[in-house]
């Protein structure tokens, strides 16, 4: 399988990023076959997100920058040093795309637009992850994830209605708009390639968080509906479909099709709720759901979760509630593959991930750990540049390179 054909074979994309949600969506590229050359500054020690904590491996070697960079090269270039810039255009050329994850006013500053770049290469895609965008009075700002969530309402959306506002547990935002600018990239090298002539793609943190409120903004800016918390996660019109508790903790069930309520009642030993007019249709089921949760509550309460779903499994939309390391260490996880030991090119012990979520011709995607920072330096210079040792030393003193 190693010699297997991967969707983005012999795409080229030069990756001026760093932290979370730029790496996030490269990674899923390097993932499907593109060759990612991740460009960091050896100045300022590579990628931020080698130095961010709590675990680490080694000095600049942390767990968190390994979760967002596999299948990557690395090529410390300095695009601050007069010939930094030179070196990335002539590597433009040589490539289908370049990637930035700057503050909005950054890509033009430094020369990272379709503008600056076309002479180099008329096809060249220039995909801009921002917080707020290129465009616009925020084009200036710094932004995280967090405070998206913050302002794209999903605090207000997210636990108990009696709770105060409550973030997701995860960068959900960089990881959504990592993926929405891999997309976007994507797209722009399909165009390209067709018509020979590349583009400007643009992303932000903020677009994306706001574009995902989805059915729930057609509801306001239609019907006038706020959405708001929903008791134990439910879902904000079927019924059941929330948390319940069994013997030994909680069950998630989602019975979000008609079918599966009377496929439930028979399971419970309760066949008769099927046709009870309380419970008999969704509509019915949400104007008495505080019943529906009490009496599923004590039904669900006569065995543990485990138990329960050795009885639903394949009949009624059920899942058990996991914390993170129960998550991992879950069978199902464990025969989809969905863990991997992934190699580093510099030897020692390998790093323990997940791997990618697409499969191609059944397989999941490579398993090569993050690059050393600078680890493919004179290779892509000397075979992408023609440089000789002499030159990549030169460049090396006079701090261009790592």
């Amino acid at each position: 399988m190693a010699d297997r054909r991967l969707p983005l074979d012999g795409v080229t994309i030069l990756a001026v990023e760093q932290y979370g949600a730029g790496p996030f969506g490269s990674m899923l590229l390097a993932d499907m076959g593109a060759e990612v050359i991740k460009i960091e500054n050896p100045a300022e020690g590579g990628d931020v997100g080698r130095s961010v904590g709590p675990y680490y491996f080694g000095p600049g070697d942390s767990h968190f920058h390994h979760a967002f960079n596999r299948n990557k090269r690395s090529l410390a270039l300095n695009l601050k040093h007069p010939e930094g810039m030179a070196i990335l255009r002539q590597l433009v050329g040589h490539a289908d795309a370049v990637l930035d994850n700057l503050r909005g006013d950054q890509p033009d500053k430094l020369g990272l637009t379709y503008d600056a770049l076309n002479e180099f290469n008329p096809r060249i895609v220039c995909a801009h992850l921002s917080a707020y965008g290129r465009q616009g009075s925020r084009k200036s700002w710094p932004g995280y994830d967090y405070l998206m969530q913050a302002e794209a309402g999903y605090l207000s959306l997210t636990g108990e209605p009696d709770g105060p506002p409550a973030r997701f547990g995860l960068s959900v935002v960089d990881m959504m708009t990592g993926l929405m600018t891999s997309f976007a990239l994507v797209s722009g090298v399909v165009g390209a390639r067709a018509t020979g002539r590349g583009m400007d793609v643009d992303v932000s943190l903020f677009d994306t968080a706001l574009h995902n409120l989805s059915y729930l903004a057609t509801w306001y800016l239609n019907g006038g509906h706020v959405q708001g918390r929903e008791p134990r996660g439910s879902h904000p019109s079927l019924t059941p479909s929330q948390l319940y508790r069994t013997r030994d903790g909680w069950i998630f069930l989602m019975c979000n099709k008609e079918k599966f309520w009377p496929i439930l009642a028979d399971a419970l030993g309760r066949p008769e709720w099927a046709d009870d007019p309380r419970f008999a249709s969704f509509k019915a089921r949400l104007a008495n759901r505080e019943l529906v949760t009490q009496i599923l509550d004590e039904a669900l309460s006569q065995k543990t979760t485990a138990e329960w779903l050795a009885l639903f499994g394949g009949s009624v939309p059920a899942a058990p509630v996991f914390d993170v390391a129960q998550a991992l260490e879950n069978p199902f996880a464990q025969e989809q593959q969905a863990v991997a030991d992934f190699a580093r090119r510099e030897g020692g012990d390998p790093v323990r991930m997940l791997t990618g979520p697409v499969r191609v011709a059944g397989a999941r995607p490579p398993t090569k750990a993050a690059p050393a920072l600078g680890a493919d330096t004179a290779d892509i210079l000397s075979k992408r540049l023609g440089l000789d040792a002499g030159a990549i030393k030169k460049l090396r003193e006079k701090g261009t390179i790592r």
